[in-house]
């Protein structure tokens, strides 16, 4: 049996992670772009990369680069102490190099709305972690060790997209140590077997719309368009107009009184200006509790969560099963604290003066712990706009990541 990884981008990082590993390791990976395996059932929380072996499946792309170089694992260090230090290397990518990253290169991938305060609270922590790789580079060529590996690609490949379409001369320019380093690495034989030749940034490219939504829309126009075109005999005309007395069925959000929180614009002002200083202000002067109402869940069992990177992608798993609720809410997910202990807790604005189906029905829903927010309580709208901001008190945790439903 041939491996074979399963993932839905060729060119995201964690793919061409594991494929420069596999070069490392001279094995044979056939890529499918199309999701997840057939027939699995056991993916936790739908996470791409995953590796078909003959043993079974190796799910994320770590797990699966280590699975890969085989015989060659003194390329994640060559003793114990390397060892750990590759180890080490890997948990900054996952708790200080990715959620920055994901906030400025998602928008301009059109996969996610541009917020131009996370854009540039990312940006500035983006510049800290070239900071500490440019002072480790000035007497070291690598990150562990005298050879290029596998520390150096797993932060590498997390910094190729801002080295691609972010990081222009001018954001750069003080970092020449860690530039030498980067261009190094993914100029290695292996890297470029996998990436093809790779060009810096010269122009930071702009955030782009996401597309997804306009393209659902456009499929359905033909669709009606052919069906009123299409002759008909008296049997489906009859068959149709019985169709057509049919009621459809309307969701009551709709059916609400008109608010003066219109969402969309709410969710176009949150992405699009500063969070402190006109965003919240906004929400507040437009805020209505007779048309919406504000929730918070605390995560019932935040004894599992120990890694940053599993917590966060427990969030996105909720995020992905929330399009029902798209229409009519927007929240921030919030990760506290450090590893291993790790806390989660979310802030929801949805239509309507109780918790919509959209929410209660989301498989999610039940791992929390839920109570209404009252703005005229002052400690609970200092939560919500903490919430809102990614910074603050929130009631004496410490913010290690957020993530936004919108």
């Amino acid at each position: 049996m041939s491996l074979k990884l399963y993932t839905n981008d060729k060119t995201s990082p964690s793919t061409v992670k594991v494929l420069v590993a596999a070069k490392y390791g001279g094995v044979e990976v056939a890529v499918h772009a199309d999701g997840h395996p057939k027939n699995v059932t056991d993916v936790p929380l739908g996470r791409l990369p995953v590796l078909e072996t003959p043993e079974g499946l190796v799910v994320g792309a770590d797990a699966a680069a280590r699975y890969v170089l085989k015989g060659k694992l003194s390329f994640a260090g060559k003793n114990d102490f390397e060892s750990a230090q590759v180890a080490s290397w890997v948990d900054f990518v996952n708790t200080e190099v990715a959620l920055p990253v994901s906030v400025v290169i998602l928008p301009i991938l059109g996969q996610i709305h541009h917020n131009q305060a996370a854009a540039e609270k990312a940006s500035a922590d983006i510049k800290k972690v070239l900071d500490i790789l440019n002072k480790h580079f000035v007497s070291r060529t690598f990150l562990v060790g005298e050879r290029v590996g596998y520390a150096d690609l797993a932060v590498a490949t997390a910094l190729y997209h801002v080295y691609q379409k972010f990081a222009d001369a001018a954001f750069r320019k003080p970092y020449t140590h860690a530039n030498r380093w980067f261009l190094t690495v993914v100029n290695q034989p292996e890297f470029k077997a996998v990436a093809g030749e790779f060009t810096l940034c010269e122009k930071k490219e702009s955030p782009k719309e996401p597309v997804a939504p306009a393209k659902a829309e456009k499929k359905e126009a033909p669709k009606k368009e052919a069906a009123a075109k299409k002759p008909k005999d008296d049997d489906e005309e009859e068959e149709e107009s019985y169709e057509d007395e049919a009621p459809k069925s309307k969701n009551p959000l709709d059916s609400l009184p008109p608010s003066k929180l219109n969402l969309e614009e709410w969710k176009r002002t949150y992405s699009n200006t500063d969070t402190r200083s006109v965003a919240i202000p906004w929400f507040w002067e437009h805020y209505d509790p007779e048309g919406y109402a504000l929730w918070i869940g605390d995560y019932k069992y935040n004894n599992e969560n120990t890694a940053v990177f599993k917590t966060a992608n427990l969030l996105g798993g909720f995020i992905q099963r929330l399009d029902k609720l798209r229409k009519y809410g927007f929240a921030s997910m919030v990760i506290f604290g450090e590893e291993p202990k790790l806390e989660v807790s979310v802030v929801f604005l949805t239509r309507g003066k109780t918790c919509p189906p959209e929410l209660t029905e989301c498989d999610d829903y039940e791992h929390y712990e839920w109570r209404q927010l009252h703005p005229e309580n002052q400690a609970d709208k200092e939560l919500v706009n903490d919430f809102w901001a990614w910074d603050g008190n929130f009631g004496g945790k410490k913010l290690n990541q957020a993530k936004s439903f919108r």
